[in-house]
């Protein structure tokens, strides 16, 4: 990171040095002015009072200049913050995901699961989450299927909870219910993690049966 900073600010810096070297003498029009003037018998008013006209002309275009350079100068210092701060924010974002992926690899790790039914809400850890009493269904059905060591399909889900037979409901009808109840925990890795789903096989808690305790 820090030799990307370094390379920013040394290339800002030579683009600098390149566009002040290459702008025009701020005094060179007063300079061919007074060349002018001395090269040449000058004597009537109207020639002098012309080559007064050129000099404050001349004075005017080195002031426009010289703040041209002040101009260019700020911008030059803004463009060096913005890409310093992008080059900050992409190490951070890339840092975040590969701390990410390592929490993924490593799995949730959860010491405590708590489901309380009288009070829609689910403890794990020291998180507490308030559920729909809708959502509350598919998780203690998660609950006790994992307590069991089962796996769960979506039709199967639908089926403990409506009461019907699994071959009369749909799979896509327990697919919604996960999909709900893992917009309803609301920190959207915790859901993830917490609810998997396996292909082919079904959804399950990926937590140990020995941490979870129905209330």
């Amino acid at each position: 990171m820090a030799f990307g900073v370094a390379a920013i600010v040394l290339i800002l810096l030579a683009t600098a040095a390149f566009l002040f070297a290459n702008l025009p003498d701020a005094n060179a029009f007063n300079a061919r002015v007074e060349r002018i003037f001395v090269e040449n018998d000058l004597t009537t008013g109207a020639q002098i009072k012309f080559l007064e006209i050129l000099a404050q002309s001349g004075t005017a275009f080195s002031d426009t200049l010289a703040s041209y350079r002040m101009v260019m100068f700020v911008l030059l210092i803004f463009a060096t913050a913005l890409l310093v701060a992008a080059l900050v924010f992409l190490v951070t974002i890339v840092a975040m995901n590969r701390r990410m992926s390592e929490i993924e690899r490593a799995g949730l790790q959860v010491s405590s699961l708590h489901i309380s039914r009288s009070e829609n809400a689910v403890y794990l850890n020291d998180m507490a989450f308030q559920l729909t009493p809708a959502a509350m269904e598919t998780m203690s059905v998660l609950a006790e299927a994992r307590l069991d060591g089962d796996m769960l399909s979506g039709a199967e889900i639908e089926a403990l909870i409506s009461g019907r037979l699994s071959a009369d409901c749909d799979e896509a009808a327990g697919a919604t219910r996960i999909k709900r109840l893992r917009d309803t925990l609301g920190n959207q890795m915790v859901s993830e993690m917490l609810v998997k789903n396996v292909a082919r096989k079904g959804y399950i808690l990926s937590v140990s049966k020995d941490v979870i305790k129905m209330l």
